[in-house]
């Protein structure tokens, strides 16, 4: 399963639920983002011929951020680019976030063991600009 958060035309994020399953290669990022995504399931003896990539210098304005959750259950909070709420959701091991656009905010539900995975180099403090989360009794939840 794929659920996609959209706000005024722009993805702010893509869960892929732990379930998900295609066959062949499935990119769920358009070309022209920063971050590519794609699921591969592939039949046993298929060659995947060697390569190298080529150094090409890139432009990237946006960091975008991949969560893959090994364990635990958190609840992604997602916020528009003005800082402004949309709704929650629930994540659980197996699944993974790809947070596009907007902001976002996690409480963990459980305890929690993630990777994350983001474009560098990692500025501190002046790649982000933190603000006020909601509050729960706020949350609002639509699976």
């Amino acid at each position: 399963m794929i659920k996609k958060y959209i706000n005024n035309n722009e993805l702010i994020a893509l869960i892929i639920k732990k379930d998900f399953t295609s066959d062949g290669i499935k990119f769920f990022t358009p070309d022209d983002f920063p971050e590519q995504i794609a699921y591969m399931s592939h039949k046993k003896d298929t060659i995947i011929k060697a390569h190298v990539h080529n150094e090409i210098e890139r432009n990237i304005s946006l960091t975008q951020e991949i969560l893959i959750i090994k364990k635990g259950k958190l609840r992604l909070d997602l916020y528009t680019k003005e800082k402004e709420y949309i709704e929650s959701c629930i994540i659980e091991a197996g699944d993974i976030v790809f947070l596009a656009s907007g902001g976002h905010g996690l409480k963990c539900l459980e305890d929690i063991e993630m990777i994350e995975v983001k474009q560098g180099p990692y500025l501190g403090e002046k790649d982000k600009v933190r603000f006020k989360e909601i509050n729960d009794d706020k949350v609002i939840i639509n699976e």
